[in-house]
This record gives C-alpha cells, sequence and structure tokens, in this order.
C-alpha cells in the first residue's frame, strides 16, 4: 500500500542558502530508489522559515529502506548539523484500512 512521508523542517532565514543544495541532494537520491514515486518541497507562505517535504513511495517497507540507507544518511546527517538537531517524519498510508 502506496504511503506519503511529511518531513517538516524550519531552516532560519541565514542557513537556508546552505540547505537548498542539500534539500536537492536529497531529492536526486530519493529518485533513484525502488519505490520512490514522487516527491515536493513546500515553503510556507506565513513562516519562510518553514519547510514541509512530501514524498509518496509504494510501501512503507520501500520508505524504512530508504530511511535506513547510507545514501540519506550521509545528507541528512549534513541537514541535523546544519540544523542543530534531528528531523522528524511522519507516514501514513492512503484509506481507511489498518
Amino acid at each position: 500500500m502506496a504511503v506519503k512521508i511529511f518531513i517538516r523542517r524550519t531552516v532560519p532565514q541565514d542557513k537556508a542558502r546552505n540547505m537548498i543544495p542539500l534539500f536537492r541532494q536529497m531529492r536526486a537520491s530519493a529518485t533513484t530508489q525502488s519505490g520512490y514515486i514522487t516527491g515536493e518541497t513546500l515553503r510556507s507562505m506565513d513562516n519562510p522559515e518553514e519547510f514541509m517535504v512530501v514524498s509518496t513511495w509504494q510501501s512503507s517497507e520501500d520508505w524504512n529502506k530508504w530511511l535506513k540507507s547510507e545514501d540519506r544518511n550521509k545528507v541528512q546527517s549534513k541537514i541535523d548539523d546544519l540544523l542543530g538537531g534531528e528531523t522528524a517524519y511522519e507516514i501514513f498510508h492512503y484509506g481507511f484500512s489498518e
């Protein structure tokens, strides 16, 4: 069953210039992963420091493989270092089934 992953990050204005290339690098790497369907990065109009990444995967297993992959974790550690903390994720599946 397809899943959506929601990743919210607060990126201070003075760090955005360094963060955007990391977002692009992460997306480019994700698109080559098995099970990746699509993704987008959104920036809040009310608070330009708030970013939301939404990606769609064929299954939670595909997402978890990517989450634990070495390629992803190399970029993620740079993001966490730049922002000074860990990134939180939320995973949702479609519909009302359990």
